[in-house]
């Protein structure tokens, strides 16, 4: 009787949350059921790289904004500028540090494109924050004011951009050590898109690590399930979702970098080129999920390679086809967290 009125007085064990496995197997198989119809394994091979490479690009570009979309439920269409913007604060080091692309050393060619990086991440992170406090702040809690403000912030954005570096195309060089690609025996890849595979699992380990280890990254996920609750804590979420917004920006201008060497060519539109398919991994990998658009962003960009290979002509309707198919399986996507 005593053994069971202690079990009954124990306090209950809490359910411990199961990881979803199912849309991490989607990958590779894709990537398997792919390999028959590529045909050559070498072919395969380099198409799976290449779609790496691409799908890291696309998830530095909206890593920030499905972090702005989840918590703030803000609808930024401005984002891409901040992607141009970064794009174009390469030029800040580029021009001094001319010979440093130049150089046959690795090393400067790294360190050159690490202060291009650590140089847009700032100047965007300024920008988001004048962006929010002008712009964004006034229209909380208002999407349809939100898509007008951010557009007109968009627009009149690459204006500036044009008043500072002129509306010309401007190219910009690939270092020379990330030129050229690495040949083992037929599998051809090129060391840029190594390097931005490189670049891209590093941000999203350290992001992971932020929002699941730390206490602003709990502070962060409370604040997309009950931001209520947190305000009644102590908190003020006001800081914290500004932050954010700082933070999305500056990982744009981080992804604006990595896009701006792949083209190899500045233009104040080419943020918004591929903000279309920014939102198409956002969708699908759900609303302020980071593992959710890693995963969307890799998924997208492998379907654009394997099928622009295979058939060319669906190439440019297969990412509407995966999201289509992805909401018709999972209606809030891989990886829902926003329950706004």
């Amino acid at each position: 009787m005593s053994d069971m009125a202690a079990q009954s007085s124990a306090p209950a064990e809490l359910p411990r949350a199961k990881t979803d496995w199912l849309p991490l197997l989607l990958v590779p198989a894709l990537a398997v059921l792919a390999l028959p119809f590529v045909g050559s394994p070498s072919t395969w091979v380099t198409l799976t790289v290449a779609g790496l490479a691409m799908g890291m690009m696309i998830f530095l570009m909206a890593s920030g904004l499905t972090l702005v979309f989840g918590l703030m439920d803000i609808i930024n269409f401005g984002h891409g500028v901040f992607i141009s913007l970064g794009a174009y604060a390469t030029l800040l080091v580029l021009g001094p540090l001319a010979g440093w692309a130049t150089a046959d050393s690795i090393g400067l060619n790294l360190a050159l494109l690490g202060l291009c990086i650590l140089v847009a991440m700032g100047v965007t992170a300024l920008a988001g924050a004048v962006f929010e406090r002008v712009i964004v702040r006034p229209v909380y809690g208002s999407h349809l004011k939100q898509i007008l403000v951010t557009m007109g912030g968009l627009i009149v954005t690459e204006q500036l951009i044009h008043a500072l570096w002129g509306a010309s195309p401007i190219p910009i060089p690939l270092p020379q050590s990330l030129r050229g690609a690495f040949v083992l025996g037929d599998i051809v890849m090129e060391r840029y898109r190594v390097v931005a595979v490189a670049i891209g699992l590093i941000v999203f380990i350290g992001m992971q690590l932020l929002l699941n280890r730390t206490r602003i990254g709990l502070l962060i996920r409370a604040g997309v399930e009950n931001p209520e609750m947190v305000e009644a804590l102590g908190y003020r979420i006001r800081r914290l979702f500004v932050s954010v917004f700082i933070a999305g920006s500056a990982l744009a201008g981080l992804g604006g970098v990595m896009w701006a060497f792949y083209r190899q060519t500045l233009t104040a539109g080419m943020g918004m080129e591929v903000m279309v398919l920014v939102f198409i991994v956002i969708i699908i990998g759900g609303l302020g999920s980071v593992g959710g658009c890693f995963v969307g962003s890799i998924l997208v960009a492998l379907v654009a390679n394997y099928v622009g290979f295979i058939e060319p002509k669906l190439a440019l309707i297969s990412n509407i086809l995966v999201m289509a198919l992805v909401l018709i399986w999972r209606p809030q996507g891989l990886f829902p967290v926003a329950r706004r």
